[in-house]
This record gives structure tokens, C-alpha cells and sequence, in this order.
């Protein structure tokens, strides 16, 4: 075989190499994931998003139904402001409601969407009013640490 030969092959090993890193880093940061068609935003405020990032899917029944645009803080009602780009092939009623949910016990955070029983469906620049705030396990740990500390200054 000839030294041409050989080195073109180990090139193009490489070259393979490198993309499927690129591929798996682009997966694993949700990035890949830019919007493949017709979306409509709808938004919704939090008392607390945790760790909730931009790009993070919008869940309903498991499927990834969108996905989060944009966290703005609103400086009138001190809550989170989260635009979600939903796909226009779902539709939800506008009784439904949007909570912020965690895949695993340390995993990723996405908005989790319940369907709702109105006959009238969201729009594009809908607001929704129904939503539940990101569990905070640190705040759940200090609130059973609080507790069982209370417990043990209570005679019995």
C-alpha cells in the first residue's frame, strides 16, 4: 500500500472521528434540537424556575411538544417570565396547566404540560395562568431538617 494511500484513510477516520463528537456534544447540550417548523409562543410566569435553561423541552405525555425560548426576570410581579416556542401541530386547552419538572432525581429540568378540559385552545401570545413552580431539593432538605429539629425540642 502506499503512503498516500494509507494517510488518506486515517484522515478520513479522523475527520469521521470528530463529527461524531460533534454530533454527541451538540445532543447532549440540546442544541440540535432548533425549531423544524411552524411554532407559536405562549408565556408563563414562575415563582421559581431552578435550574430550567433556554432550549429545555417542553413535555407533554413525554413527547417534546416545544421548547423553552427565553427566561426573563419581570421586575413588576418579581417572578419568572418564560417564553415557550410551541409546535404548532399541538394544540392545548386553556385551562392547562404548566409546571417545571425534573427528569431523575438530579437529572435535567423541563416544563411539563397537563391538558386542561376548555373547549378554546391557546393562541400565540396566550399567558398561562396555571403554572407550579421547580421543586428545590435544597429546600426540601432544609424544610425536613427544620422539622425533625422542631420534632426533638418537643416533649413527649
Amino acid at each position: 500500500m502506499s503512503r498516500k494511500f494509507v494517510d488518506f484513510w486515517v484522515g478520513l477516520f479522523v475527520l469521521l472521528g470528530f463529527l461524531a463528537l460533534l454530533f454527541l456534544a451538540l445532543q447532549a447540550g440540546n442544541m440540535s434540537a432548533f425549531a423544524r417548523g411552524e411554532t407559536y409562543s405562549l408565556q408563563a410566569k414562575f415563582d421559581n424556575i431552578g435550574g430550567l435553561k433556554p432550549r429545555a423541552p417542553v413535555k407533554s405525555a413525554g413527547v417534546v411538544v416545544g421548547r423553552v425560548g427565553e427566561i426573563r426576570f419581570d421586575d413588576q410581579t418579581f417572578q419568572a417570565l418564560v417564553t415557550l416556542n410551541m409546535d404548532s401541530r399541538y394544540h392545548f386547552p386553556k385551562d392547562s396547566s404548566a409546571k417545571i419538572l425534573t427528569s431523575g432525581l438530579l437529572g435535567e429540568q423541563y416544563i411539563g404540560i397537563t391538558a386542561g378540559g376548555d373547549p378554546e385552545n391557546w393562541q400565540a401570545g396566550n399567558k398561562i395562568t396555571l403554572t407550579q413552580s421547580a421543586v428545590v431539593l435544597e429546600e426540601l432538605i432544609s424544610q425536613f431538617l427544620y422539622n425533625k429539629a422542631a420534632d426533638a425540642g418537643k416533649p413527649q
